[in-house]
């Protein structure tokens, strides 16, 4: 089982030494963090497997503010966050161009967790699994890739799905595309054991909750148990 905390714009680098200093991750599950780019390097030196939080499609070039796979392994960095449901909204990310950040990063070595999910208004109207369709369109299994259904009226809005919707997804989601599927949208210690023991659901990448070393040790402690 694999739990990841996307620390969003959150943490600077001595705040992210400090958490990384008391995270102790327990055996039996796969523990990433994902700090803003002024923190990678400061994580990947403690010791915690670190992803970023997105990636640019090209080795180099000249893409004002980008970083490449190259430069995040250059950092020790293992992976990357793709095409989060706050790239697609506030930097016009697309299907294409989120599997194109992926595809690259998975040839370059990096893991990737790809990021897929549904406005409150598509669910309301009967089209998430149309959404979901197309969204996993574009990939391709790959070593090393993982899907994370986000359902995007849950995310930092408090609303989680239910486990059953949580389930229905990441069951469809398989049906398409044979790869793990971490579940994300405000989970936190009080709900973990319930998503995380769901049939077809690999995981939780986690954002809130993933500040607070507390409570996100409680939610891999969660997922150690029911590994």
């Amino acid at each position: 089982m694999l739990i990841a905390g996307n620390w969003k714009m959150y943490k600077r680098a001595s705040e992210t030494a400090d958490f990384c200093l008391g995270l102790s991750p327990p055996p039996g599950v796969d523990v990433v963090i994902c700090p803003p780019y002024t923190s990678l390097a400061m994580a990947a030196a403690s010791g915690v497997t670190v992803y970023a939080q997105n990636v640019h499609w090209a080795s180099e070039g000249a893409f004002t503010g980008e970083v490449s796979a190259e430069m995040l392994l250059d950092l020790g960095v293992k992976g990357s966050i793709v095409g989060h449901s706050e790239r697609r909204q506030h930097f016009c990310e697309t299907d294409e161009t989120a599997w194109s950040r992926a595809e690259h990063a998975l040839e370059a070595g990096l893991g990737v967790i790809y990021c897929v999910g549904e406005q409150e208004e598509e669910r309301e109207a009967g089209h998430t699994e149309e959404v979901l369709r197309r969204q996993v369109s574009v990939l391709q299994p790959r070593e090393g890739l993982v899907v994370a259904y986000e359902p995007v009226w849950a995310i930092g809005t408090g609303r989680t799905a239910t486990a059953k919707q949580a389930q229905d997804a990441h069951a469809f989601i398989k049906s398409l595309v044979k790869v793990p599927v971490l579940y994300g949208g405000s989970v936190k210690p009080e709900n973990a054991q319930e998503l995380l023991s769901q049939q077809d659901i690999d995981g939780a990448l986690v954002g809130g909750a993933s500040l607070e070393v507390e409570s996100f040790r409680a939610i891999c402690e969660t997922a150690a148990r029911l590994s």
